[in-house]
Formats: C-alpha cells, structure tokens, sequence
C-alpha cells in the first residue's frame, strides 16, 4: 500500500489511510517535517512473514524544498526487554544536496510488445547519500589461465541507505504508479539541488 500527494494535510491523511499506528508514525513525521511545506510524499506499508509471525513496516518519505526524509516503524512482538509488544519508529532527515544518486530499476513484461507509458510490473527505488555503503569484494585475477600468483581483491563500493519495492501484483498498479511519481519529484529536486550548490560554490 502506497499513497503519494503533495501536502502536508495529505500526508497525514494517507499515514491515516494506512492503518498503521497512524499517531505515532504521524508524530514522528510531524516532527521530522516541523514547519517546512511539503513538495511530495510517499507512504508505503509491507507485511512480512518471519516464521510464524506476522511483521509490519511502514516506510514514510517526504520531499520538502530543502530536504528528503525518511521515517521507519516497525512492530516487535513481546520479547526478553520488554514483556509488551512494541513499535520503534526512527526519522533521518538528509539534505537534497547530500543526495547522491536515486537509482529506479524496473521491470518490464514481454518487452518486445512494450508501449511507451505502460506501467512496469515491479519498480525499486533505491536511494544513497553516503550513510550506508555495500561493498562487493572479490578474488582479483590476470588474463592467463595458468597464473596462479594471489592478485589481491578487487570490488565495488554502492551506495545502499534505502531500497523500497514495489510490484504491482503485490501492491496494486496505483502503488507503482505513486513510487515512479515520487521518484521523479526526488531527482528532479536533487538536481535542482546541485545545480544551486555549483552556482555558489559551495
């Protein structure tokens, strides 16, 4: 479930719409957000099965004119610290400017038949601004198949801080339909962005 909008009452109407502890994730939001406008906003719930238990997550991203932020909750059954169930709910909020690239990969049934403006059938957004790097790593190697000397290691280092995905036979063609909307408010604000520090220098 994903819902996306461009104002601030109706990013507490689609956290509301959602279900999911919606004062609290509205409060932490809120907060994140304080008195800035909202330019656009994507709220995404996902359910998960960990063995015999049912986990909920809900995503919050919000765009405003000078930042993009990112709230998370997540529900945690009863456990040894603490006798109750419970909610943990952390916001991160990260200057455009610090954005670093805003991947969205998608997927496409029977290509070769694709019409322009078709919905994809699955989208990831991902999103890095240096919090979070992955690091791929493995044995380096010559061009002769015969050496067997130790070439050290070779690799990638990919910004990883947010991945959220969607498909729409999961989340429904509107749900896919929001993520690409919020995805092209973000880079065009990142850009907006960057071309604002290159002019001052900054």
């Amino acid at each position: 479930m994903a819902k996306t909008g461009t104002t601030t009452k109706g990013l507490r109407a689609a956290i509301e719409r959602s279900g999911y502890y919606p004062a609290l994730v509205a409060e932490a939001v809120e907060a994140a957000v304080g008195g800035e406008p909202v330019a656009s906003y994507l709220v995404h719930q996902e359910t998960t099965f960990d063995s015999n238990e049912v986990r909920r997550h809900v995503t919050v991203l919000v765009l405003t004119d000078n930042r993009f932020i990112v709230s998370h909750t997540d529900e945690q059954n009863a456990d040894t610290s603490s006798p109750s169930p419970y909610a943990t709910t952390s916001t991160e909020s990260v200057k455009l400017d610090r954005i670093s690239s805003v991947v969205v990969s998608r997927v496409v049934a029977n290509p070769e038949k694709y019409v322009p403006g078709t919905l994809p059938r699955e989208v990831v957004l991902t999103i890095g601004w240096g919090a979070v790097s992955r690091i791929d790593l493995e044995p380096a190697a010559c061009g002769d198949p015969n050496c067997e000397a130790d070439h050290g290691y070779t690799g990638s280092s990919t910004a990883d801080d947010l991945s959220l995905r969607v498909s729409e036979a999961g989340d429904g063609p509107d749900t896919v339909r929001q993520t690409l909307a919020f995805a092209q408010s973000l880079s065009e604000a990142t850009a907006a962005a960057a071309t604002a520090t290159a002019a001052t220098g900054r």
